[in-house]
């Protein structure tokens, strides 16, 4: 007689695993639906893996540096910041994984801003946590007391929100900061393209994180890692509870290269943050409501003539595109973000084919 499987934590199996974006198989799709950045990494970034393997690849046989030493450094020089202080991940998320693992708990609540980052509440869900929510305007605005009511262990915040794409106010931020109790996590994947940015805050609060990802403006979602800036308490707590070699020797070669390679993120960062005004611009003048967007992306309600929009109009706008092998986000959950498509800003090439179909679209 077979064997049935072993059940698991009660907790996990009610827990709805996270859903990425598509993953398309085959070629000639534009692939606008997971904020990745449209350019080629820093030229440095190859020449710094290609010295380490025509070194010797047998290199790769070693484990590599436990604490990912070298990025670390290279990150408190970017940051004017202690290195000790410094938490590299398996990208951010691995961060996000290892906070919520060292900080929350089945009577220690996960706070975040709703909408956003929707991988909070499945980590949440598997440490066995509660989810508060506090609800965030389409301009990045919240209230610091709903935050700091909300009895939250470690709060959340976005910024820039995905999928909003609206920056929260840095002095409302450090307002909050000044008066949460709890552990505050600013998770800025998106702040190469965001005008102010929070990494300073962990230097005042010992209980503000910020979180960094090299998946966007450095073009390094392959190779999966980021780090936290933090102080030297919860540092130590990080330390004690991630794996041992978390980030790969190759991760870690590469991602200093991009660190020390500013003129490259400077350039590519203006590249796209021009293509999205460009876009916006035309998708207004197509009638489409576009929300003003600090990230690569843009979250765009889709209108056709005398047509408010719609659910059902992002719907129709989302299949279209598909059909065209054009792949963009649907975010329906929420009444902020169910009646638009979240759209990276890909390279000027990519985002022409995408205003000539959702030119179509909207005329058709």
């Amino acid at each position: 007689m077979a064997s049935s499987a072993p059940t698991p934590n009660p907790h996990i199996a009610a827990l709805h695993a996270y859903k990425p974006g598509e993953q398309p198989q085959g070629g000639g799709w534009i692939k606008l639906n997971t904020n990745e950045n449209p350019y080629a990494p820093s030229p440095k970034v190859a020449q710094a893996i290609q010295a380490l393997l025509s070194e010797e690849a047998s290199v790769l046989r070693l484990y590599p540096s436990p604490d990912s030493a070298p990025l670390r450094e290279a990150a408190g020089r970017l940051h004017h910041f202690p290195a000790e202080n410094i938490v590299a991940g398996n990208g951010s998320d691995d961060l996000l994984n290892l906070l919520i693992r060292a900080y929350a708990g089945p009577q220690r609540p996960v706070g975040m801003l709703e909408p956003s980052y929707s991988l909070y509440p499945v980590l949440a869900a598997a440490q066995g946590a509660p989810v508060v929510k506090v609800p965030v305007g389409l301009d990045g605005s919240f209230e610091v007391k709903a935050v700091v009511d909300s009895g939250a262990s470690i709060f959340f915040l976005t910024s820039p929100n995905a999928p909003l794409g609206a920056a929260l106010a840095l002095h409302r931020v450090r307002e909050l900061a000044a008066v949460f109790r709890g552990l505050l996590v600013v998770d800025e994947a998106y702040a190469a393209f965001a005008d102010e940015h929070a990494a300073d805050l962990p230097k005042q609060f010992s209980h503000v994180v910020v979180t960094r990802t090299f998946s966007k403006g450095y073009a390094l979602a392959g190779l999966r890692v980021g780090y936290a800036l933090c102080s030297a308490e919860v540092a130590e707590v990080l330390h004690r509870v991630r794996d041992s070699y978390n980030v790969d020797r190759v991760a870690q070669v590469a991602a200093v290269a991009a660190l020390e390679d500013t003129a490259w993120l400077k350039s590519t960062v203006a590249k796209i943050c021009a293509t999205r005004t460009r876009v916006t611009s035309v998708l207004r003048d197509y009638g489409w409501q576009v929300n003003p967007s600090s990230g690569n992306f843009i979250l765009a309600n889709p209108v056709k003539p005398q047509l408010s929009p719609s659910v059902a109009l992002a719907e129709s706008a989302f299949q279209f595109l598909r059909e065209r092998k054009i792949l963009v986000r649907r975010f329906p959950q929420h009444p902020l973000t169910e009646k638009g498509l979240r759209i990276t800003i890909g390279t000027d090439a990519e985002m022409d084919a995408f205003l000539v179909a959702a030119r179509a679209w909207t005329e058709g």
